[in-house]
């Protein structure tokens, strides 16, 4: 369910140039795990990106679905896959459990809004450090 307030920045699954890379290693044998994981992820993983929270829909044949609020997420850590064309994506969140997002196009720009938008969530002020008058330093 969306929120009125909610913007969609991004809605779909993992990036293409990811599946044909790994039919293309399929080719050999120490390729096949990668293509059939590859062909798992291109049928039934899809992302949602919000201006408040991201959603997974995954596993086998799309059961499972992981939704995390931004203001949950503490660090994002990224790194580039198939030349730079997509990325995996880890969120660490508060609690120290991670969330990881496979084959993820256009990773950077991603990132970039997940976090703006996790220091705008960062800079409402936090009601419960507030003593009358002036907040606790």
């Amino acid at each position: 369910m969306i929120n009125m307030n909610e913007e969609t920045f991004y809605e779909g699954g993992p990036a293409k140039s990811d599946l044909i890379i790994n039919l293309l290693a399929g080719v050999t044998i120490l390729g096949l795990p990668f293509t059939f994981a590859a062909i798992v992820r291109a049928l039934w993983l899809r992302y949602k990106i919000t201006n408040k929270r991201i959603t997974i829909d995954g596993g086998w044949f799309g059961r499972n679905k992981t939704q995390v609020s931004l203001s949950n997420i503490e660090e994002i850590r990224s790194i580039p896959r198939g030349f730079g064309s997509y990325g995996d994506m880890v969120l660490i969140l508060n609690d120290g459990s991670k969330v990881e997002m496979k084959s993820l196009p256009s990773f950077r720009e991603k990132q970039k809004f997940i976090e703006e938008n996790m220091n705008k969530r960062s800079q409402i002020p936090n009601l419960s450090n507030v003593e009358g008058f002036a907040t606790k330093s």
